[in-house]
């Protein structure tokens, strides 16, 4: 497995201006200090979600998203979409009846202390605009931001499906200023938990690029190949092992181009890129509806036209799609899922 000399630029969740400091986490008292201070800044999910403001228009002040170019690709000049940023607050009363994580402190000499505070979900507002999930916003965030609700949606996740010892089944409690969980019974000790998967984008040898609709997707939606990494397996034989199950294709020059969290629920996404060292596909089934191999002339027509959905732009997909494209792409920032 080789690595690339240039590797995925903007990747949105691998961004934080956050020092995590995690020699404070085991410091006695540690939360109790921090929601004595109101200068302390608490982050409040409900139901995996933030509450966000705009911060700017949607007329290209932010210069954050600019697409690829008319005259480039014959795909349209995108509309910047507003930058947003996460509100927070100062601690609460009622942070202490609930989960409360220490994130870190922010990098600034004598930084602010950044908390995360899980609200009981039965007080979501499934209409509340005000308030987002990481998977619609994270590439809308500025670096501190993105850093701290990637983070803090992951631990929330994890605490949400690990209330319980795997040694015994007894119910556990967090420690460590939420970092772990520890059971009462048989004082073992859990630990937060990342999944590791590999994403590749697939080219031939005449530079096409390899696209499938994974079952559930949108009749449009399409993207590169993905897939978990299994115990005792490399991140290389990953690769050629989901691409071969998945598409019947056997490929080479395994190449590494960049990372990131994709905290839903705790995946590491680990991208590459591969040589197929044949075109014909052979589709698995239950995993993929349809593949194709594509020109760039034809995927920028295809999206144009909107015949063809691709991931947004907080994903690590996009970004490989566009390595191989050559620049940024157009398109609208819809879910490739029905």
């Amino acid at each position: 497995m080789a690595r690339a000399a240039a590797s995925l630029p903007s990747l949105a969740l691998s961004r934080g201006g956050l020092d995590r400091h995690s020699e404070l986490r085991t410091e006695p008292g540690l939360l109790d200090v921090l929601l004595d201070d109101v200068a302390t800044r608490v982050l409040e999910l409900v139901d995996g979600r933030a509450e966000v403001e705009e911060v700017g228009g949607s007329d290209g002040s932010t210069g954050r998203d600019r697409g690829v170019s008319g005259t480039a690709s014959g795909l349209s000049e995108p509309a910047e979409p507003a930058e947003l940023r996460l509100r927070y607050r100062s601690p609460e009363p009622v942070d202490r009846d609930r989960l409360v994580v220490y994130l870190g402190h922010d990098a600034e000499v004598g930084g602010t202390a950044y908390l995360l505070s899980v609200a009981d979900e039965t007080t979501a507002r499934p209409d509340d605009p005000r308030r987002r999930g990481l998977r619609g916003i994270g590439a809308r965030l500025g670096d501190l931001d993105a850093g701290i609700l990637t983070t803090a949606t992951g631990l929330a996740n994890w605490h949400r499906r690990h209330r319980f010892c795997s040694q015994c089944g007894a119910p556990t409690e967090p420690a460590h200023s939420g970092w772990i969980r520890v059971c009462p019974v048989d004082e073992s000790e859990h630990y937060p938990r990342t999944d590791p998967a590999v994403i590749m984008s697939v080219v031939d040898a005449d530079d096409r690029l390899l696209l499938a609709r994974g079952v559930g997707f949108a009749p449009q939606g399409m993207s590169v190949l993905a897939g978990f990494v299994e115990p005792g397996e490399s991140l290389a034989a990953a690769v050629a092992r989901e691409v071969h199950e998945e598409v019947g294709i056997v490929v080479e020059d395994v190449t590494y181009l960049g990372d990131q969290p994709w905290p839903f629920p705790s995946s590491l996404m680990v991208g590459f890129t591969a040589r197929a060292t044949s075109t014909a596909l052979t589709l698995q089934e239950s995993e993929i509806e349809d593949a194709r191999w594509f020109t760039r002339d034809e995927l920028a027509a295809a999206v144009a036209d909107g015949s063809l959905r691709i991931s947004s732009r907080i994903s690590i997909a996009r970004r490989l799609i566009e390595h191989w494209f050559g620049e940024e792409i157009d398109a609208p920032e819809t879910s490739l899922r029905r």
